[in-house]
């Protein structure tokens, strides 16, 4: 681990009362939450219809956006 990132956990464990690893491991949930609620989003919107990128800016162009 970055040296200076330890450092500032460290320091926020002192000043909140927690040990690092606690804040670690909220990180970490907080990450794999986050993880969790895009894939149940992606899986909602699996049967949409994707659009090229050059579709998207044929349009913005057609109707004078770009």
């Amino acid at each position: 681990m970055d040296s200076d990132i330890h450092r500032a956990l460290r320091v926020k464990a002192a000043e909140t009362d927690h040990s690092v690893s606690a804040i670690i491991e909220e990180a970490v949930e907080s990450a794999l939450a986050e993880d969790a609620a895009d894939l149940a989003a992606f899986g909602k919107r699996k049967n949409e219809r994707s659009l090229s990128f050059e579709d998207v800016l044929g349009k913005l162009k057609k109707n004078g956006k770009i």
